[in-house]
C-alpha cells in the first residue's frame, strides 16, 4: 500500500472486509502444487469417425450461425458432406456422449444442412500447383480414389482419375439408390474436386481398355477399384433365371437401364444391399418382397434407420431363415427351399453363428431372387505385381502396397465398406504418397485399425489435442439436462414409394440443427462459456480476443475450481513439480 488510510469514525468503515489497495504484491502461485492447464481432449464422436472430421468443432460453430467455417472445416478432412450427411451409418453418434441425456447429437443430419447449402464447396490448395510436378494416377472413382484425388490436389500435385464405367463416382452412384441419394449431391460433390484440377477419365478399365503403358508416365498409383463383385450363394438351381445378384441389380437400375423385375420377390440377405435392392424392387413394381435373414434383427448389418425405413415401405423380413434350394420350372425361379436357423456361439466378430434346425424345412414363393450375400474385389489386373492377403490388397499402415511405387485404399485393401472409411483410406493414401514423392519416410501413420473399432485418426489439418477420449463420466453433468433429440422429416411412405428418384429422408430444418449443435456437449473442446473465469477465487485467468484463455500463474494458487467446473473435460490438472523439472 502506498499509504496509511485511515478512518475518523466507525461510520467511515466498509460494512464487510474488503481491501482498499492492491494484493499484487502477494503472489500468491507460490503455494501451488497443482497447475491447471488449457488442453483440448479427444471427443469421443472425432474418435469413433473414419473421416476424421472435426466434429465438436464444426457444431460449436454451427451452433453460432458460422456455417461457411464449419463446412470449411469438414472439408479439410472429407469431400463428400452431403453424401456422407445421407449414407454414412454415422459410428460417431454411436459413440456420442449426449445420448446418455436425450439421444445422440443428430451429426450427419447436421452435415448434411451444410453441405445442401448454396455456399462455395472449393477449398484453397495448400500448396500452389505445379503442373510439372510428379503425377500420380487413381484407379477408381469411388469414394476413395476420389478422396485420394482431392487431398493430393490441394496439396499441389497433378491428379489423373481413371474410371472404368461411362461417369465417376463408384459404388456412390451405382450401388446406392438415388431415393437415399440424389444424383444431383453426388454429381455437385464430384464436380468440386474435379474444380480443384482433378482430371477424371472414364471408360478406362484397368487391364482391359487401360493399359500398364498408360501409366508409366505416372510417378505413383493409388488403386481404389472397391469392390464389386457379389458373393454367390452356392446352393442348387442358383443359375436359373430370375436370379440375379444384388450389385448387378442395383447397378443396372442405378445406370438408369430399363430392369424388370417379379411379382413377388425373395430378397437373401440382411445388409444395406439388400436393403436397397429390396426397396428398388418394390419401386420398380413388385408385389411383393420379402427379405430372407438367417439371423436375428439384433445382427442385422445393414444401417439401422434403413431397417426401419424398408419395414415402414411394407417390405416383408423374414428372420432366421436361410435358403438352401432354388426351385425352378422350365428354368425360371418358382421359389426357395429354406431351413430355420438357430443362434449359436459368437462368431469372430461378435456376432451368434446360424445353426440350422434340423427337420425345419419351409418353402417360400418368388418369381425373383436377389441375393445380397456380400461382395468381393475384383484383383485380376494386379496379380502378380502387388501382394494379396485374405482376398484383399496387401497394404500397412501408409496403404503402401508391396510394389514401393503403389499404394492403395478403400474397399479393395480394407473391405470395410462404407464411403467414410474409404474417404479416410483415400486421404491415409494421399499423406503417404505426397510424403513418398518428397523422399521422406512413410512414419507417423496410426495402425490400420480392425473394422467397427474407429476412426481412421488420418488428419489433412493436424490437430494439437491430447488422445484421451472423453467419457461421459468426465462431463460435469450438473450444466446439461435431458433434451430430446431433432427428428428429421421423412416423405410420406405412400409417395415415396412411386419413384425411384424421390428422397426419402427430407433433413432437418435450420431452427433443429442449431438445436442440435446446442446440445452438444463440445467433449474435451473449449467453447468458450467462461466458467474458469467467473469461478477463479484468484482472478488469475484472463480471455485474449475473445477466443483464448490465459491463466497468471504467478496468482493461480492450484485449487483445481476452474477445472472442477469446466462442464466438458478441457482443462487438465498436473503436479507442479512436473513444470519445476
Amino acid at each position: 500500500m502506498s499509504h496509511i488510510i485511515n478512518f475518523r469514525s466507525v461510520s467511515e468503515m466498509p460494512d464487510v472486509a474488503m481491501s482498499l489497495g492492491t494484493t499484487r504484491y502477494n503472489k500468491t502461485g507460490s503455494w501451488r502444487y497443482l497447475r491447471p492447464l488449457y488442453r483440448n481432449r479427444t471427443s469421443p464422436c472425432f474418435a469413433a469417425c473414419p473421416a476424421g472430421e472435426d466434429i465438436a468443432q464444426h457444431l460449436r460453430w454451427v451452433k453460432e450461425g458460422q456455417y461457411e467455417r464449419a463446412l470449411t472445416r469438414i472439408l479439410e478432412e472429407n469431400p463428400f458432406p452431403g453424401v456422407c450427411g445421407r449414407v454414412c451409418p454415422h459410428p460417431c453418434e454411436a459413440e456420442c456422449n449426449r445420448a446418455e441425456l436425450g439421444g445422440a447429437i443428430a451429426i450427419h443430419h447436421v452435415e448434411r444442412f451444410l453441405a445442401d447449402l448454396p455456399i462455395a464447396r472449393c477449398l484453397p490448395v495448400v500448396r500452389p500447383i505445379d503442373p510439372d510436378a510428379q503425377a500420380v494416377a487413381v484407379i477408381g472413382s469411388g469414394p476413395a480414389g476420389l478422396s485420394c484425388a482431392y487431398q493430393l490436389a490441394r496439396l499441389g500435385r497433378p491428379v489423373t482419375v481413371f474410371e472404368a464405367l461411362n461417369e465417376p463416382g463408384g459404388m456412390m452412384r451405382v450401388g446406392i439408390p438415388p431415393y437415399r441419394l440424389p444424383r444431383a449431391v453426388l454429381d455437385a460433390e464430384i464436380e468440386s474436386i474435379a474444380a480443384l484440377g482433378v482430371k477424371i477419365v472414364t471408360n478406362k478399365r484397368l487391364g482391359d481398355t487401360l493399359g500398364w503403358d498408360e501409366l508409366k508416365p505416372f510417378k505413383a498409383l493409388f488403386l481404389a477399384f472397391g469392390q464389386h463383385v457379389s458373393k454367390r450363394l452356392d446352393i442348387p438351381g442358383e443359375e436359373l433365371d430370375g436370379v440375379v445378384a444384388g450389385l448387378d441389380f442395383l447397378r443396372q437400375v442405378n445406370l438408369g437401364k430399363k430392369v424388370k423385375v417379379g411379382r413377388s420377390v425373395a430378397v437373401i440377405g440382411g445388409g444395406n444391399t439388400a436393403m436397397d435392392a429390396a426397396r428398388s424392387a418394390l419401386r420398380l413394381g413388385a408385389q411383393k418382397v420379402t427379405i430372407l435373414y438367417r439371423r436375428s434383427r439384433n445382427e442385422m448389418p445393414a444401417i439401422a434407420e434403413e431397417i426401419e425405413e424398408t419395414q415402414a415401405e411394407g417390405i416383408h423380413f423374414q428372420y432366421l431363415s436361410a435358403p438352401v434350394h432354388v426351385l425352378g420350372d422350365a428354368g425360371h425361379v418358382t421359389g426357395l427351399r429354406c431351413v430355420q436357423m438357430t443362434l449359436g456361439d459368437p462368431d469372430e466378430r461378435g456376432r451368434r453363428k446360424p445353426i440350422p434346425v434340423s427337420g425345419s424345412d419351409f418353402t417360400v414363393a418368388a418369381d425373383m431372387v436377389i441375393t445380397a450375400l456380400g461382395q468381393d474385389a475384383d484383383l485380376s489386373p494386379v496379380a502378380g505385381s502387388v501382394d494379396i492377403r485374405s482376398g484383399l490388397l496387401a497394404i500397412n499402415e501408409a496403404g503402401a502396397t508391396s510394389c514401393p511405387t503403389v499404394f492403395a485404399g478403400g474397399d479393395c485393401a480394407t473391405g470395410f465398406g462404407t464411403v467414410a472409411w474409404a474417404v479416410g483410406s483415400g486421404k491415409r493414401g494421399a499423406l503417404a504418397i505426397d510424403k513418398y514423392l518428397r523422399g521422406e519416410a512413410l512414419e507417423g501413420f496410426p495402425p490400420l485399425r480392425e473394422h467397427g473399432s474407429g476412426g481412421s485418426t488420418v488428419l489433412a489439418a493436424p490437430r494439437d489435442v491430447d488422445p484421451a477420449v472423453v467419457t461421459f463420466q468426465d462431463i460435469n453433468q450438473a450444466y446439461f439436462e435431458s433434451e430430446p433429440r431433432a427428428v428429421q422429416r421423412q416423405k410420406p411412405v405412400g409417395r415415396r414409394v412411386k419413384s425411384m428418384r424421390s428422397e426419402v429422408n427430407l433433413g432437418l430444418s435450420e431452427a433443429d440443427v442449431r438445436c442440435e449443435a446446442e446440445r452438444c456437449f463440445s467433449c474435451g473442446t473449449c467453447n468458450g462459456c467462461d466458467n474458469c473465469w467467473v469461478y477463479c477465487p484468484d482472478v488469475a485467468i484472463s480471455r485474449l480476443n475473445h477466443e483464448d484463455y490465459v491463466i497468471d500463474y504467478d496468482y493461480c494458487k492450484g485449487c483445481g475450481l476452474c477445472a472442477e467446473e469446466c462442464p466438458r473435460e478441457a482443462i487438465a490438472i498436473e503436479e507442479e513439480l512436473k513444470w519445476k523439472k
